[in-house]
């Protein structure tokens, strides 16, 4: 299971925008460099490195 560098719960597939990130926000964990290897954000969602949208499925594997 990829889930992040802590080993903690997997990313959220978009950022709700609040002030301040949850822990589990794409966004801050892209930051704190612990989002799961081949993913990244682009407009708030997370997405695989080739762009495609990460389904909550992709995270449970």
């Amino acid at each position: 299971m990829a889930v992040g560098k802590k080993g903690k719960k997997p990313p959220k597939t978009e950022c709700c925008v609040s002030k301040p990130r949850c822990k589990r926000c794409p966004i801050r964990m892209l930051k704190d460099g612990t989002l799961p290897d081949g993913m990244t954000v682009k407009k708030r969602r997370l997405v695989t490195l080739e762009g495609k949208p990460v389904k909550k499925k992709h995270l449970a594997a």
